[in-house]
């Protein structure tokens, strides 16, 4: 790109973004007209009612947190085939959030939607209900136990013991039909907001006796933590489907159409080789990728990386599903391609000729490198090559680094070069280095970049001559898949989208700048800030001390309500926007929607944590997931437990199991995934303290 192109693209990159915000705003205004027009009336009709309208409405329970797909599971994918469903029909798509999952069947039947797309365990009594589709998958409810109960391994044994399901669910009714058989046995019911893990975690606690779950779910939790039994089956494998009301027979009908062929088509976790003409038939792109800050994360529970968005994009553009594998270290990422557990790799990989000979083939280069030696920052002894001498540096053996490092060091510059583990990312080295375990690491600069937006305690020393390239890697024999990487990048490479994102991930802090210094003073009119009335209003409403959230917005958006972070949160309280459309609000900006949204919300994540918790820990907790996610918190909880460390304190316990997860070692295990633990642990100070401050200037009026 010559200097002038350079000069228009830096020009235009600021107003194209303005007017991407823009569009996301229409999108979002859209959004909120379809969910109002759905509030105005009940519909209980057949499909050419809905036809009439226009509109789908699907009925899903509100998550209490999503979670990583790491094995090609989709990310609500039940909501993303009732919205495919819809648009065959060119019908709108809209989600309707069911606050109880119980209450799920009694909405539909009221018309308050059209379809519950979840999957339901059809059982006889919800069969006098509702009409079940054609199944979507098949599972047996298992008794689940402690890893010091004994086995169990006869129902009769279930006498006089106390087992805890929620109300409405499938389990609910096997105990009660079980209860009937065995009268002696207690049923206690859980709180509906309560997720698998949550449950687990009170069986683990003694919180509860026992618990019943269905197999996937167990199948899924026994991937990341092994502190339960699964016990004595209580069903055979039953069916789950989705359900419409018993008179839309029209709609039944049309639905089982389209889910007998989509199931044809849906990954049966078998192994394919097929090009691109096999994956468009099967519909989905399986990326092989891996769970870190450049590639892929989750993040108040969106789905984010750069790697991660720019896949999904090509897989938009071919109306292709997109199921991401994580592979579990660096080395496996080509053996697994080749053995046809993904159809390409996206993750950062450097152009090799090392690799080439491994049997894969690369796309054109989609990002341009340069390798960094990085030290900790109180290090200025590093200008040139020539100053690694008697120095040691720690990369990945299976890394690009590794043989650069060799090549430098054949010129005669006598340094060490050690092995890093291969389970380890380049961000957990280089923080390695910044505690001074090791000497110095070689980092793209790309992910320097990263580190760099979150930490003053390591810097870029100098960087090596050579510039490499980053591609995706794809099967030889793959030529179409290939080719049409190859047209995207083309198309992508430096352009708009690519711009955005790019500076998304690498060049915008991600943190939010400071708009005023950190002083803490009243105002000359006596306020704290210029929402005081605002957030008093809905503090008392959620119950809430009022300074407690001026300290938590002031700590979001420094009282500014047109911010947007990195990620796409916005507004006074930095609520993401799909966050806010769940809890029935969008307009964002505004700021007493704004504020709302985000006392909402934080009074929603504070009731994913027990009440028995001191009011204090219960309060640092919501905050942890209010900028982290409830399940990374969760995550940290487990861990803290496994430590040794009191798993109901936040300060001195959980907090610093919340770093452990920036650690591969501790992250592969947990649901969630890799998260940067430092932001939630500042984050809570920071709003600790300065919430401290305003509890000694403002009384609680």
């Amino acid at each position: 790109m010559n200097r002038t192109n350079q000069l228009i693209a830096c020009l235009l990159l600021p107003l194209l973004q303005i007017l991407t915000a823009c569009s996301e705003q229409n999108a979002s205004n859209g959004a909120s007209n379809s969910q109002k027009t759905v509030a105005s009336y009940l519909e209980t009709g057949d499909l050419n009612k809905l036809k009439s309208r226009g509109i789908l409405r699907i009925l899903v329970p509100l998550r209490s947190e999503r979670r990583l797909p790491r094995s090609g599971n989709l990310l609500d994918a039940e909501q993303e085939m009732a919205a495919n469903f819809a648009r065959s029909l060119e019908l709108e798509p809209v989600l309707i959030y069911v606050d109880q999952f119980e209450q799920l069947i009694p909405d539909l039947l009221a018309g308050k939607g059209d379809v519950i797309a979840a999957n339901l365990t059809i059982t006889e009594s919800r069969k006098q209900q509702i009409s079940f589709t054609v199944p979507i998958n098949h599972s047996t409810e298992h008794l689940v136990t402690r890893k010091d109960e004994a086995n169990i391994a006869k129902k009769s044994q279930l006498e006089n013991r106390t087992i805890a399901v929620k109300a409405g669910t499938s389990y609910a009714e096997t105990l009660a039909n079980l209860q009937q058989k065995h009268p002696a046995i207690k049923i206690q019911t859980l709180a509906d907001e309560l997720n698998t893990d949550s449950i687990l975690d009170q069986l683990v606690n003694k919180t509860i006796e026992l618990t019943v779950l269905d197999s996937k779910l167990l199948a899924e939790a026994a991937a990341y933590r092994d502190d339960f039994n699964i016990s004595l089956p209580l069903t055979r494998e039953r069916p789950q489907a989705w359900g419409v009301r018993p008179d839309n027979s029209m709609l039944l009908e049309t639905l089982n159409r389209f889910l007998n062929q989509e199931q044809l088509v849906r990954n049966q976790n078998v192994t394919y080789l097929d090009d691109l003409d096999g994956i468009k038939q099967r519909k989905t792109l399986r990326v092989l990728t891996r769970n870190n800050a450049a590639s892929y994360f989750l993040w108040r529970g969106e789905l984010l990386g750069f790697e991660y968005e720019l896949v999904k994009a090509f897989a938009k553009k071919h109306k292709l599903r997109l199921e991401v594998i994580v592979a579990p270290d660096h080395q496996q990422l080509i053996p697994m391609l080749k053995a046809g557990k993904g159809d390409l790799i996206a993750a950062f990989m450097t152009i090799t000729t090392e690799r080439k000979e491994q049997g894969v083939s690369f796309s054109r280069p989609h990002h341009y490198i340069s390798e960094i030696i990085v030290s900790r920052a109180d290090d200025d002894s590093l200008n040139q090559p020539q100053d690694l001498a008697g120095r040691t540096v720690h990369v990945r053996p299976s890394s690009a680094y590794w043989n650069s490092l060799q090549q430098l060091k054949n010129t005669g510059i006598d340094f060490a070069i050690k092995a890093a583990p291969e389970t380890m990312e380049t961000e957990e080295i280089i923080a390695r280095v910044a505690t001074g375990e090791y000497d110095l690491t070689l980092a793209d600069n790309h992910l320097l970049d990263i580190e760099l937006t979150w930490r003053d305690d390591i810097k870029a020393a100098f960087a090596l001559e050579d510039i490499r390239k980053n591609a995706w890697a794809v099967r030889p024999e793959n030529k179409q898949l290939l080719a049409a990487i190859n047209t995207f990048i083309k198309q992508e490479y430096k352009g708009l989208f690519y711009n955005i994102t790019y500076q998304k991930y690498f060049k915008d802090s991600h943190t939010i700048k400071k708009h005023r210094d950190d002083r803490i003073d009243l105002n000359p009119d006596g306020t704290i800030s210029p929402y005081d009335d605002m957030v008093k209003k809905y503090a008392k409403q959620y119950g809430f001390d009022w300074r407690m959230l001026v300290s938590q917005m002031y700590q979001e958006s420094r009282f500014n309500p047109a911010a947007k972070s990195w990620a796409g949160a916005k507004g006074l309280m930095q609520v993401m926007p799909r966050t806010a459309k769940e809890l029935g609000l969008t307009q964002l900006n505004d700021p007493e929607t704004g504020i709302h949204a985000g006392v909402k919300y934080l009074n929603w994540v504070r009731d994913r944590f027990e009440d028995e918790l001191h009011v204090k820990d219960r309060m640092w907790f919501a905050l942890a997931a209010y900028n982290a996610g409830a399940g990374h918190v969760q995550d940290a909880r487990r861990l803290a437990r496994q430590q040794g460390w009191n798993p109901n304190h936040w300060f001195d316990n959980v907090e610093k199991a919340m770093l452990l997860l920036s650690k591969r070692k501790y992250a592969k295990h947990a649901r969630h995934g890799y998260v940067r633990g430092t932001e939630p642990v500042n984050y809570v100070r920071k709003i600790r303290s300065r919430y401290q401050a305003y509890v000694r200037l403002v009384k609680n009026s």
